[in-house]
């Protein structure tokens, strides 16, 4: 990609997240989804890992995703329409690797994620948080595993990259891409980010843009 092509997308991707975004509708089961007549981008990410926080900083809207210091917070698919009329549909995923959760709600949170990713016809992208302090933990990989199986095309974004010194978060972010690299359906571009300085939200909204309108 060139520099304007850049240039372009971070301009498409400032455009989109200008106009309205409004919450749609929570999704305990697939059932209740609305039809897929959208694209979709897909958040996910190990429960507080901060996803709400991202996501209201991604909108540049405070209060759109509900943040708590509770892990484990949001148990549905929660969607959210971008643009008027929408053009776009953001998904929240439920935190995995909640281990303090009942085992049958977390059977039932991994189902809904599994058949969400696997039937899911207009999903462009999902997006896997990985908090910056820690890199990628054993169940980070399993869900990117589970994305390659579903040949989902997914793209890992860091978060809190303002909690760790600048020369270890290019440490993290050097060896996280080194093994997305070994995942066939994992975007080549890592993304560092950090929702309370909003360091590498303009690249986000890109690559949101790029994903769904490519």
């Amino acid at each position: 990609m060139t520099d304007a092509d850049q240039d372009d997308l971070m301009e498409e991707g400032r455009r989109l997240f200008a106009g309205p975004v409004a919450f749609q509708l929570s999704a305990p089961r697939l059932e209740i989804l609305p039809p897929a007549d959208l694209p979709e981008v897909a958040f996910a990410g190990r429960s507080n890992v901060g996803k709400s926080s991202l996501l209201n900083a991604l909108t540049g809207r405070n209060g759109l995703a509900r943040t708590s210091n509770t892990p484990g917070r949001t148990q549905e698919l929660n969607l959210f329409l971008v643009g008027e009329p929408p053009v776009l549909r953001l998904v929240d995923m439920p935190g995995y690797g909640y281990a303090e959760a009942p085992k049958d709600m977390v059977k039932q949170w991994a189902r809904l994620v599994n058949d969400y990713l696997r039937g899911r016809a207009t999903l462009k992208r999902v997006l896997v948080l990985v908090d910056s302090r820690h890199g990628l933990k054993p169940v980070d990989r399993e869900i990117m595993t589970l994305l390659d199986k579903a040949a989902v095309s997914y793209q890992i974004v860091l978060t809190k990259a303002d909690k760790i010194k600048p020369t270890a978060l290019a440490a993290v972010t050097a060896d996280v891409a080194e093994e997305a690299r070994k995942h066939p359906a994992a975007h080549p571009l890592l993304i560092p980010t950090s929702s309370e300085t909003k360091a590498g939200i303009a690249e986000l909204r890109a690559a949101v843009a790029g994903a769904a309108f490519a």
